[in-house]
């Protein structure tokens, strides 16, 4: 699967919307990937999931025990690719505002896929490899639907993603005039309650 029809995709689900956002990360952007509105459908799910899991195979990242994502937004996306990739999948959780493996057990040794949704500055994957790193498990890499940051993002480990969607982003007081005079909106799910 190209990165134009990862990006088609997207679109047809209408999940790619315009207008000015305020990310998990705490960065605006004029550009919100809900990546909701494509999860809805299990057939572009299955596809897409499908063709990120051929591509780590390709990525030649070893042998994958299990995959790890965090919750809520990597959770189906990281289940559908297990399934094709032939492995568990689990999640990590916030507890007391950090990622713990919950409701699962890892055994020592484990080669953890860690598997996203979207990536911006890459701050989920890394809270995501250190509590797996904590259970005493290997993660070989972290593999994504969307890099958002066109591969600028650093997750500490070697990071595949389906395809490379680079899109500004901005601290809030940096945001230009004309995004700045549209109310801001958190379409995202990181900070509820």
């Amino acid at each position: 699967m190209t990165e134009s029809e990862v990006i088609d995709i997207f679109r047809a689900s209408g999940a790619i919307m315009e207008g000015h956002f305020i990310l998990s990360s705490g960065l605006r952007s004029p550009v919100f990937i809900q990546k909701a509105r494509v999860f809805q459908y299990p057939d572009r799910t299955e596809a897409l999931c499908k063709a990120l899991a051929q591509k780590v195979k390709a990525a030649d990242l070893g042998p994958i025990d299990i995959v790890v994502s965090p919750a809520v937004g990597g959770i189906i996306p990281g289940y559908e690719t297990a399934r094709h990739l032939y492995v568990p999948a689990v999640w990590v959780e916030r507890e007391d505002g950090q990622f713990r493996l919950r409701r699962f057990e890892l055994p020592k040794g484990a080669r953890v896929l860690i598997v996203e949704d979207i990536v911006t500055t890459g701050l989920s994957s890394r809270e995501t490899v250190a509590a797996v790193e904590m259970l005493d498990a290997e993660v070989v890499g972290c593999a994504c639907l969307i890099d958002r940051s066109g591969g600028e993002a650093d997750v500490g480990v070697p990071l595949v993603s389906l395809a490379r969607y680079r899109v500004p982003a901005y601290p809030a007081d940096q945001v230009p005039p004309e995004m700045a005079a549209i109310p801001a909106v958190k379409p995202g799910s990181r900070g509820l309650a």
